[in-house]
């Protein structure tokens, strides 16, 4: 079985991949990292560059858990790539970052972790970023 981690290269990004290796160690599973962006603008912070896949990928080599990273640009948000791998692999677990947002950040911006708290297929392991995922 997979485990899905949703990735944004950010703290909160850094340790959905902590605890997602984590997860797959105690489980003996395997880790799908899904990074993506609509590709409807022209730079999009959510996007991992080059450089900061191959730290992930690094990262994910260290740890002896078989592991896939991909990085899709479909015109879906990330919400539903995760969603959609999740539900292809029949993953057992999604693990994602959570960040503070105000209610008004919330309304206005909408929140890709609700849409998969809402909508997943399977348990979802929500973590917010520690100091040293900085």
């Amino acid at each position: 079985m997979t485990i899905i981690v949703g990735y944004v290269p950010s703290p909160e990004g850094r340790a959905a991949l902590r605890h997602g290796i984590a997860e797959a160690t105690l489980r003996g599973e395997t880790i799908l990292v899904i990074n993506a962006s609509r590709g409807d603008a022209y730079a999009d912070p959510r996007f991992a560059l080059t450089e900061e896949l191959d730290r992930v990928r690094a990262e994910l080599a260290g740890t002896g858990v078989p592991f896939e990273v991909r990085q899709v640009v479909r015109g879906l948000d990330s919400a539903e790539e995760v969603i959609k791998a999740a539900e292809a692999t029949g993953a057992p677990l999604i693990v994602i970052g959570l960040r503070h947002r105000t209610p008004v950040g919330k309304l206005i911006m909408g929140s890709t972790a609700q849409q998969i708290l809402l909508d997943a297929p399977c348990p979802v392991l929500a973590v917010k970023a520690d100091p040293a995922d900085a």
